[in-house]
């Protein structure tokens, strides 16, 4: 079978060759040679001219779509590509007659010739439209787009023979490398440049596109619409709940990372194989089915960014502003020409906006802290709702580190000279200063731990103001090891923050259990019998008067709990175990058991499972109290 040279299908151009001077009809001329214009004698152009648009006049006529019956309602692609591929040649062919017809024209071929023209543009701008029609999905732009890596070994399939081969042949080539779908796109695609290379070049290339730009300007439009990109009023959308705008916001993020690597993509590719013969048609061509779309696309975060700017919206902002930052190689490609320059400035407008916004919000988040005057203490010591609230932003803000360095780049940080030197590691002289992120987090967290230690001054008692500070404490601990915080503020950092902890439970145990510590004697067996059933009685009403009030004590965090409860046993059971064992039978009346029960009201055990029992935090309090106050988690990867 006669090969062309391989050419890429989607991507690479080569001009077709200029089909070759018709055979002349059957039983009309005796010689089967081709024949060339160039090369024909002078006196023997008129003979040719009127041979080709006798030849051009049988094939425009048998598919004249005005007459009526078969070639009225009959594809003739469908039916039969080698003959569609022929009605291409005598229209080329026939272009050529109408230059080289003179001012002397007896036999009208000129009038012949454009009417003929007419008639086959009619054709083939029918034929253009039935393609694009029934073949929308197998044109869609997402299989497009995601055939176009895959079809580059087996592409220009089609254009690898000759216009002499039939479908059959073509189907057989292709069938080993490309599924059938993908042979039905192939062939469509490849028939649409046909015709746009014919209608183009016989001057009609007006009407094909008109005809293009129609139908796939409806697929982009289409498509968006499934995507969840609509048009909104700025009215419309102030008047939505945060939640309604949110799951708007959220789907934009969605809808733009596929929209610019399937729809305008998949657009993009197909408008560049129909119209791959002229760099100014394909173009002009997807600039006019792509700008609506894409205006549409991008002004929704101007609707967001003409929204009250509160902190809970930050998040999304910065999500906002990494969908374009993500995608910006896909908006270069696809809107890369002149025509398209519109769409990019558009997009990366975008980008300072948010920056300036996302910028404003967490300056206003910064002064939100640092104003807060809530003077209500936690039930229990618990973590306070705005413990709660400030970590679970930071946390957020730690997977946008990136981002957030940039948009802080040009603004000023927090004098770090008043930064203790247990909450930020600051950079060894001449190296390269903190950044910008590290400092605004630590100066957060700093302001925070200060509300902190003002709140636990509401507690009357020392033992739940210790512990109130360490559960706050804690829980900025544990944000920080789970999220990204634990990379910005340094790896010394928990370290310190840790040192501190323990400083606190140590005080608290002090505070909460000291009473209890001192009511057994140093030595026991250096005491009295007398003295040993004071100190059993002093232990009891101790021992009961701390468990009531730390019962009402919670402790969240696992890790802490467990740390309080082995700091306190530790230092409790083992004492009170030798106390028991050496005193018990010294105590109670010669040793009867109800008497003894009324000294000894715990033995060690009993002591050890009262302890294991406390701090257990019943799944209310400041976690729920927080939860309205919480920002949203950052969007899935727009990968």
């Amino acid at each position: 079978m006669p090969k062309k040279g391989m050419r890429t299908l989607l991507f690479t151009f080569k001009s077709k060759q200029q089909p070759s001077w018709p055979s002349p009809p059957p039983g009309d001329v005796s010689s089967t040679a081709s024949y060339s214009l160039a090369s024909t004698p002078r006196r023997n152009t008129q003979s040719m001219i009127d041979r080709s648009i006798a030849l051009a006049d049988l094939m425009v006529t048998k598919w004249n779509p005005d007459t009526p019956g078969y070639a009225q309602v009959t594809s003739l692609f469908h039916e039969s590509r080698q003959e569609a591929m022929e009605l291409i040649k005598c229209v080329f062919n026939l272009q050529k007659s109408m230059h080289l017809i003179g001012h002397d024209d007896p036999k009208n071929n000129m009038v012949r010739a454009h009417n003929l023209m007419q008639i086959a543009m009619k054709r083939l701008q029918k034929e253009f439209y039935q393609i694009l029609s029934t073949n929308r999905a197998h044109l869609d732009p997402e299989s497009v787009s995601a055939r176009s890596s895959r079809t580059s070994s087996t592409s220009s399939i089609l254009s690898d023979y000759d216009d002499n081969t039939t479908d059959d042949d073509i189907t057989q080539a292709a069938g080993d490398s490309i599924s059938e779908l993908e042979q039905v796109s192939i062939l469509a695609m490849d028939n649409l440049r046909s015709i746009a290379e014919c209608m183009i070049a016989s001057g009609y290339g007006k009407e094909c596109l008109k005809i293009y730009t129609i139908i796939r300007k409806s697929i982009i439009d289409e498509g968006l619409y499934k995507l969840g990109v609509e048009k909104i009023s700025q009215t419309h959308f102030n008047k939505l709940t945060w939640d309604s705008q949110d799951l708007k916001i959220q789907r934009w993020i969605q809808a733009t990372k596929i929209a610019l690597k399937t729809l305008f993509a998949g657009e993009r590719i197909l408008c560049d194989h129909v119209f791959e013969a002229s760099e100014a048609v394909r173009e002009s061509c997807f600039a006019e089915i792509s700008r609506d779309g894409a205006n549409l696309l991008f002004s929704f975060p101007e609707v967001v960014l003409k929204t009250r700017k509160s902190p809970e919206k930050m998040i999304r902002v910065l999500d906002m502003y990494t969908a374009i930052v993500e995608n910006w190689s896909e908006i270069e490609a696809v809107f890369s020409s002149d025509s398209s320059s519109a769409v990019r400035t558009q997009a990366l407008n975008l980008l300072p906006k948010f920056a300036d916004a996302a910028r404003s919000m967490l300056l206003e988040f910064e002064a939100a802290v640092q104003k807060d005057s809530t003077k209500a203490a936690v039930a229990g010591g618990g973590v306070d709702p705005l413990t709660i609230y400030v970590m679970n932003t930071l946390s957020c803000l730690s997977d946008y580190s990136a981002v957030v360095n940039e948009i802080l780049a040009n603004h000023p940080v927090p004098d770090t000279s008043r930064f203790p030197d247990s909450h930020i590691e600051m950079s060894s002289p001449g190296a390269a200063p903190a950044p910008a992120i590290s400092i605004h987090v630590a100066w957060l967290i700093l302001v925070l731990l200060g509300k902190i230690n003002e709140r636990s001054k509401l507690y009357r008692d020392a033992s739940t103001s210790y512990l109130f500070h360490a559960n706050n404490l804690q829980h900025v601990i544990s944000q920080v090891r789970r999220s990204n915080l634990k990379h910005i503020l340094g790896g010394s950092w928990i370290g310190k923050q840790e040192k501190k902890m323990k400083q606190l439970v140590a005080s608290y145990d002090s505070a909460a259990w000291g009473a209890v510590h001192e009511s057994l004697p140093r030595d026991a067996a250096a005491i009295s019998a007398g003295e040993a059933k004071e100190r059993f009685k002093k232990f009891r009403g101790k021992f009961e008067e701390a468990y009531r009030k730390q019962s009402a004590c919670v402790v969240g965090d696992q890790k802490l709990r467990d740390e309080i409860k082995e700091c306190v046993a530790r230092k409790l059971v083992p004492r009170y175990r030798e106390f028991y064992r050496v005193n018990r039978s010294r105590v109670g009346g010669g040793g009867r058991e109800g008497s003894l029960s009324l000294v000894i009201r715990f033995t060690p055990e009993d002591v050890a499972n009262y302890l294991s029992d406390l701090y257990f935090d019943d799944g209310g309090g400041s976690e729920s109290e927080a939860s309205s106050l919480s920002f949203p988690s950052p969007s899935p990867s727009l990968s």
